[in-house]
């Protein structure tokens, strides 16, 4: 793959700005000077709106920020892009920050979209579900290479999480389709489309859900709209968080949340999916499952993905609760004095969530 010395950064049709690398391999950003004007900071805390050179730091994220490591993908979309790339001659250890973002493109989650665009933009064409299962089956239990692999990276190349996924186009709406781990039980799906409806239940907002074929768990993505993309950017990406071990405590998550929307509802929201986290033993609640939206001019939590019982870091909840990887009642509502909810008000929300997940 060719050198790539610049990269733009658009968000809908607009140019932010741009990326380049420093001697040692940093990404430096520096807003356009258009977007100054007029633009909002994609990232608050990291890359706040003035008229500077910003250069990442090597942590957490190999030396780029985490607003653009959000578009980038990682565990099975970098397992397909990876061996995608092997099967072009292409050494993926050799790819710089910006040609991983070129590759990205008009692809990634979220607005951002990154010129020059070398994406793989999947075909609007019937999609055989069972078809790119059985590939995403070889690509995690082989070294495969074959021909599905091209297609499968179409789908699939600026994905993230561990599970095999693909985002495709289902009746003129786009939504990502998850299939089977090799350790996941069979009726996986179906049990993240039943927590997802119980969710919903408790209060909880979320995508529309759905169970194609019987048996492939479907989310409406949420940073798609009729009118354009939602600029969308995870806790871990503003924070500069590594998601990939205990890096944060709700009491923090839930302070960013009203630090960012200045809306105590939001937060209300927030400690409302950190109940519900505990009490089916979600623990897999890593930094990157919470993300922001920014409408408009004002920052609101997304809506909730990712909610089902599941392992977390040791077995613990891999973000703490009042310190806790085990948390009790009593450590949620710390939490809740901590951030300044209403003891009432939060008790109120466990005890509504208890009655309705095991009433």
């Amino acid at each position: 793959m060719s050198k790539i010395p610049v990269v733009e950064v658009m968000m809908n049709g607009a140019k932010v700005g741009r990326i380049a690398l420093t001697p040692n391999g940093l990404c430096a950003f520096e807003y356009d000077a258009e977007w100054l004007a007029s633009g909002p900071s994609i990232s608050p805390y990291y890359l706040p709106l003035r008229r500077e050179v910003f250069v990442a730091k090597r942590a957490p994220f190999r030396g780029n920020f985490g607003v653009f490591d959000d578009s980038l993908p990682d565990g099975w979309g970098s397992l397909v892009l990876d061996r995608y790339l092997r099967s072009q001659g292409e050494d993926p250890a050799r790819l710089t920050a910006l040609q991983r973002l070129a590759l990205v493109g008009s692809t990634g989650r979220g607005a951002l979209e990154y010129r020059p665009d070398r994406s793989a933009v999947s075909a609007e064409a019937a999609v055989d579900l069972d078809k790119l299962a059985a590939e995403a089956e070889k690509i995690l239990t082989t070294e495969y290479t074959g021909v599905g692999l091209d297609e499968l990276y179409q789908y699939a190349g600026s994905s993230g999480g561990a599970r095999p996924k693909v985002f495709v186009k289902i009746d003129g709406r786009e939504w990502l389709v998850k299939f089977r781990a090799s350790t996941d039980r069979p009726d996986a799906g179906e049990i993240e489309y039943r927590y997802s409806l119980l969710a919903k239940k408790c209060g909880i907002k979320m995508p529309e859900t759905r169970l194609f074929e019987g048996k492939y768990f479907g989310v409406e993505r949420f940073d798609r709209t009729t009118d354009g993309k939602i600029h969308t950017v995870s806790a871990a990406g503003l924070l500069h968080a590594n998601y990939r071990e205990p890096s944060l405590d709700y009491s923090g998550l839930l302070k960013l949340c009203l630090n960012l929307t200045r809306n105590m509802e939001q937060v209300y929201a927030l400690f409302r999916q950190m109940v519900f986290n505990v009490l089916i033993k979600n623990r897999d609640d890593h930094a990157k499952n919470f993300s922001f939206q920014l409408i408009g001019d004002e920052w609101r939590l997304s809506p909730a993905y990712d909610l089902l019982p599941s392992d977390g870091f040791n077995g613990y909840h891999t973000t703490t609760v009042n310190g806790s990887g085990e948390p009790s009642e009593k450590d949620m509502l710390a939490v809740a004095d901590e951030v300044g909810l209403s003891r009432s008000r939060a008790m109120e929300v466990i005890e509504e969530i208890k009655n309705l997940s095991f009433g």
